[in-house]
């Protein structure tokens, strides 16, 4: 692999994760943050070079930045994506940009279109497909295993983000719907297909004001109408400081039935990078690399090396954003959203098949 420069926007948990990864591939990393915690980065990574020798350093401006590296790390609060992606972009920088891509589906379209006008790659950083048990099943899936899917069930849940104000406001978040939740909702429509109806509820206070220093507890569930057929069901939680953090999947279809429970996997943990602040966990996978790492090879290859495209593409950072966004307006109006897809009904089940998976993957 040629040799790379990126750089890295942000200096939090998730900026942690990746700064290891790159290293890792031999990276030079420059880091800059709007306030001044990029200086704090380099200094908890002095020493810690990656296998070429790179160092990490803090850059003064984001000009700086854009000026001399390759490809740009957009680990910053979701509000800030739209505007760090775009100026990257028109500096004809590729770009890796973490979940969600922007708030909205039109904001995330206006990045794709504008990457792809300028000739760079942009890759949504959605982690999750990396992760073995959820890259396990989709193989699975897609050699025909399970046979025509029926009826999906993905939970995510952990302590709610106290570490960071903008997370306890949902209009620079999006709440736990887009925040949390999109990682299942990428994984439903990367599993089963395009969603063309989303129904959706939150209960619990989005706004986290906190009493007494105690976050309110929020969790949401929406119901994804695929274009095949098949129903999957998302459910998100953000809790007290004490909750355990725990994924699971059941993905049942008309020949049988895959399941997952992060708590019953030897070794599955929560890490992170350096210091961090309280309650700031980043989910890491046992007996494997890094999810991160992989992602962010998988990205590199693909625009350094001419590879295969990476599993995630801006088309699906956009309607990861979109279904997250549908879902959002479903659980504030009560109503059903309909989503406009050209997608073809493909591979349905029968109204048998459906019963009979409902009531596998429901006992």
């Amino acid at each position: 692999m040629r040799p790379l420069h990126i750089g890295l926007l942000g200096a939090g948990g998730i900026a942690r994760a990746h700064l290891p990864g790159w290293l890792e591939l031999g990276a030079r990393v420059s880091v800059y943050t709007v306030d001044g915690s990029a200086q704090k980065l380099a200094a908890e990574f002095e020493g810690r070079t990656g296998r070429k020798g790179h160092a990490v350093t803090a850059v003064p401006s984001l000009d700086a930045l854009l000026d001399d590296c390759t490809a740009v790390d957009i680990c910053t609060p979701t509000p800030t994506h739209k505007e760090l992606a775009l100026a990257a972009v028109a500096a004809g920088r590729h770009v890796v940009c973490e979940k969600p891509l922007a708030l909205t589906a039109r904001d995330a379209e206006e990045i794709a279109t504008a990457a792809e006008a300028a000739g760079v790659h942009l890759h949504p950083a959605h982690v999750v497909r990396y992760f073995p048990a959820y890259a396990a099943m989709q193989q699975a899936v897609q050699r025909g295993e399970l046979g025509a899917l029926a009826v999906l069930r993905f939970t995510r849940g952990g302590a709610r983000p106290q570490w960071a104000p903008w997370f306890g406001d949902p209009a620079k978040s999006g709440g736990v719907i887009m925040d949390l939740m999109v990682h299942d909702i990428d994984i439903a429509r990367w599993i089963a297909g395009d969603v063309v109806r989303v129904h959706a509820q939150t209960r619990g206070v989005e706004h986290a004001t906190g009493l007494c220093g105690v976050a309110e507890v929020v969790s949401a569930t929406a119901v994804l109408t695929h274009a095949s057929g098949a129903v999957s069901h998302v459910t998100g939680l953000w809790g007290l400081a004490d909750q355990r953090f725990r994924t699971t999947f059941r993905i049942a279809g008309a020949d049988g039935l895959l399941r997952h429970d992060s708590t019953s996997v030897p070794g599955y943990r929560i890490t992170a990078q350096g210091v961090r602040a309280a309650n700031e966990g980043i989910p890491s996978s046992p007996m494997t690399e890094s999810p991160y790492l992989t992602e962010l090879r998988e990205f590199a290859a693909s625009w350094v090396e001419g590879g295969a495209a990476p599993r995630v593409s801006a088309r699906d950072g956009i309607e990861a954003v979109r279904i997250a966004e549908a879902a959002v307006e479903s659980s504030r109006t009560g109503r059903a959203v309909e989503i406009r897809t050209n997608t073809k009904a493909k591979g349905a089940v029968d109204a048998i098949e459906v019963v009979e998976a409902i009531q596998e993957v429901t006992r």
